[in-house]
């Protein structure tokens, strides 16, 4: 594609009970409150790169995996992995403006969507972070706990989001223990039906202030 949009779904869990709570939580440590649930968020599209390092400013930034899909300029939709490397003490100002601040490393390997389609539900994401040298597990969880595909789908409609010539970032996985701010970042998407998958690791080179 030569040119395109990008968007990120926000609060796209799919126990919207556990999704006001997360929101309570954020609340309290001065997090705003979205505007919607799920909430899109519009980006740069420059912010995408396959770089394996990211330059990002201050110690409070993580990555975050996701699950993304592709629609390319005829409408075909391919799936592949992705970070919403976030600073997440931007976050308490504005989520918009936080999701802008960093660069959003993507997976340069995809997968057609129709090969996966039937086992969307299934499809496991996971992170790690390499944190004071030791590699840590963050997130672990499959597509079944964000909302469902038709929901995704039905809602970039409602938000007049043509599925052509666009990069969307779906949504992901909690974290299994909180916030970790390490130094590297790795990531994937498996088909537990063929074991497949899709991986990707980057480094964070945190800029002088």
């Amino acid at each position: 594609m030569n040119k395109f949009d990008f968007y990120c779904i926000g609060y796209s869990g799919r126990d919207k009970s556990k999704t006001r709570e997360h929101i309570e939580e954020l609340k309290k440590i001065g997090v705003p409150e979205p505007k919607s649930i799920p909430e899109l968020y519009h980006l740069k599209e420059n912010l995408i790169t396959s770089n394996d390092t990211i330059k990002v400013i201050g110690e409070k930034t993580s990555g975050e995996v996701e699950v993304v899909l592709i629609a390319d300029d005829d409408g075909e939709l391919f799936v592949t992995v992705g970070s919403d490397h976030t600073d997440r003490g931007l976050e308490t100002v504005s989520i918009h403006k936080s999701k802008q601040i960093c660069d959003k490393p993507m997976a340069s390997e995809k997968w057609k969507f129709e090969n996966v389609k039937d086992e969307w539900e299934k499809l496991e994401l996971y992170s790690e972070v390499k944190n004071k040298g030791e590699w840590i597990k963050y997130q672990q969880g499959t597509l079944s706990s964000i909302i469902p595909l038709n929901e995704i789908k039905e809602f970039l409609e409602k938000n007049s989001i043509n599925m052509k010539s666009s990069v969307i970032f779906c949504g992901t996985v909690p974290l299994l223990e909180g916030f970790i701010y390490g130094d590297t970042f790795r990531c994937g998407i498996k088909n537990p039906k063929n074991d497949e998958k899709i991986e990707m690791e980057y480094k964070i080179e945190r800029l002088r202030e």
